[in-house]
């Protein structure tokens, strides 16, 4: 019987083996923790018929684990030299199909719908480069992907941002985004000590349940993104100024935008990071029919 991957002995074990250094430039840090693994997996509520979805499986640490649980699991790593290391460590679970491709640049749901069966429960597990988090996240949601949501670590600090409530220093665009998706909750803090090679930071397990429905009705989901990353634009300015800058022809339209802000009941002395989502829907919408001449 093969030991888990996730140990300091195996990992070194497998590391030597195939001579592997790690690059920085790919933000790879690999678990050598398997109970913090399986608390991970937990979280994602997991079924014997579920498909799972993992990015940047490195050496097979969490995916070993996800195979253990989920019917099938599909993961893209962008790095070549772990192919063969992960033909190895995963040969004993034929349920694992690794997909060589940036997950940026791939069409994710063809991969689903090509691999995994869209009448059953699937979830993204993923211990996400902490270079590309947000870009990552973000692809997921906006792809409006067939999955019942996310369940990934990535630094503290962006997954403090992301379950951020309003009137709070982390609170930002990035919490509004990716909270107009989903149901957003840290789950765990995983501490650096449990990783090879160890970050500067600890980590944060998010996970993100997508809502059936956005919490807020907008007349238009871009317009909406833009209106809020333009209040948040200089933190400390008023909504009223950072719009004025940001909006096309904001300076000319400033009329407008205060026409907009009293219509959606929002002083114009506010800063952004006291605005509730449902006021940013209110906001954008009022400002909408003043930005499409």
């Amino acid at each position: 019987m093969r030991k888990d991957i996730a140990t300091p002995v195996r990992t070194k074990e497998i590391l030597d083996k195939y001579g592997f250094s790690f690059k920085k430039s790919l933000g790879q840090n690999f678990l050598i923790d398997t109970n913090i693994l399986n608390r991970i997996v937990d979280h994602a509520e997991l079924t014997a018929s579920s498909g799972a979805i993992e990015i940047g499986p490195g050496i097979g640490a969490l995916t070993e684990q996800l195979a253990k649980r989920a019917e099938k699991v599909i993961a893209f790593e962008i790095d070549q030299r772990l192919l063969p290391i992960l033909e190895d460590t995963l040969s004993p679970y034929p349920n694992v199909k690794i997909i060589h491709h940036d997950v940026l640049k791939a069409d994710v749901r063809a991969v689903i719908e090509q691999e995994l069966d869209l009448d059953k429960d699937i979830m993204v597990v993923a211990n996400l480069p902490y270079y590309v988090t947000t870009p990552i996240l973000m692809k997921l949601l906006e792809e409006k992907l067939p999955i019942r949501g996310i369940v990934c670590m990535m630094q503290k600090e962006v997954g403090d941002r992301i379950s951020a409530k309003p009137g709070t220093k982390e609170y930002g665009s990035l919490s509004i985004a990716v909270q107009y998706y989903t149901k957003a909750e840290t789950v765990m803090i995983v501490p650096k000590t449990v990783f090879m090679p160890q970050p500067n930071v600890d980590s944060a397990v998010v996970r993100l349940t997508l809502h059936e429905e956005p919490p807020v009705k907008v007349k238009d989901e871009a317009f909406f993104f833009f209106v809020t990353r333009s209040s948040f634009a200089q933190r400390r300015k008023t909504i009223l100024n950072n719009l004025t800058s940001q909006l096309p022809d904001g300076k000319q339209k400033k009329d407008k935008i205060q026409a907009a802000l009293q219509q959606a009941g929002v002083e114009e002395s506010r800063r952004g990071e006291t605005l509730s989502i449902a006021e940013f829907a209110q906001l954008s919408n009022a400002l909408y029919p003043f930005f499409q001449e």
